[in-house]
């Protein structure tokens, strides 16, 4: 669906590039993640894939076809949630949808299911203005797939909501992945990546430093061991996973129902990013 090689960025005014020749591909209905901290290129990546930035080096493919070749049909097929909100504040949400939904061909048959779904249908004749920043994140996330797009572009999707209404905007996510729609999100968020993205690629400094399913990187870099607290003396141990069931310590342990707690010691996305590139995702 997304095809990007060896694509290298430079803003006008800089020396650096922020972006170093990355190269990856995104398959038809995955969802991929873009997992850095901020002024990683993660942002800068985006852009360029939905025309808002040119004069990039490299290669880039929708769809089969050269980005460059896109024409203005390209936005009938993409639909984008900024990381910031952006709206006609004197409007009310629902005017507000109603107005982008007359930029597209295909609308929707009912603005107020739209809201509902992430809690604004209450909410459809107030005014934007008046607004909480945690309100603008979800109608601007709604308003990236009014238009029943092909392919969505997420930055930051969860970005200043409470975990209830995270929670609302991954289930949406996963739905519409269930739908067939392919997505792209940018995220520093470990939680988010880890719960949706089937695909990750840890970028830093304009360089992907690994890309991989979550799980996977998880098991490359932790430990192959298993984490016991003791349920009388609060005492914890370490045993190796590969000898667990020959292990006459840990089996005593299980013989005489003495565990509190009982882990195995894989790595966070977090601890897999900070082990790769020495830097923390804040």
């Amino acid at each position: 669906m997304i095809t990007v090689n060896n694509l290298q960025y430079t803003y006008p005014k800089n020396q650096t590039p922020t972006l170093k020749g990355i190269s990856f591909a995104i398959e038809p209905g995955e969802i991929f993640g873009f997992l850095g901290p901020s002024g990683s290129g993660k942002s800068t990546t985006q852009k360029i894939l939905y025309k808002l930035l040119d004069g990039y080096k490299g290669q880039v493919q929708i769809q089969g076809k050269d980005l460059l070749s896109w024409g203005k049909d390209f936005y009938q097929r993409i639909g984008v949630s900024f990381e910031l909100p952006n709206h006609y504040l004197k409007l009310t949400a629902l005017e507000n949808l109603q107005f982008f939904a007359n930029f597209y061909e295909r609308k929707p048959t009912d603005f107020h299911e739209l809201l509902d779904k992430v809690g604004l249908k209450e909410d459809a004749d107030k005014s934007v203005a008046d607004f909480s920043k945690g309100m603008k994140m979800r109608l601007n996330f709604i308003r990236s797939f009014l238009h029943d797009p092909d392919i969505l572009f997420l930055d930051e999707p969860t970005s200043g909501l409470d975990p209830v209404n995270g929670k609302i905007i991954k289930d949406i996510i996963l739905d519409l992945k269930a739908q067939g729609k392919t997505i792209f999100i940018t995220t520093h968020s470990m939680y988010d990546a880890d719960a949706l993205c089937d695909r990750i690629a840890l970028i830093i400094d304009g360089e992907i430093k690994a890309l991989d399913r979550p799980a996977t990187l998880k098991l490359q870099h932790g430990k192959r061991k298993v984490r016991v607290e003791a349920q009388n003396n609060g005492a914890a141990y370490e045993y190796a996973l590969d000898t667990l069931g020959q292990n006459e310590d840990f089996l005593a342990i299980l013989r005489e129902n003495n565990i509190r707690t009982i882990h195995s010691e894989e790595a966070t996305l977090e601890d897999v990013f900070i082990k790769l590139t020495g830097q923390s995702l804040v």
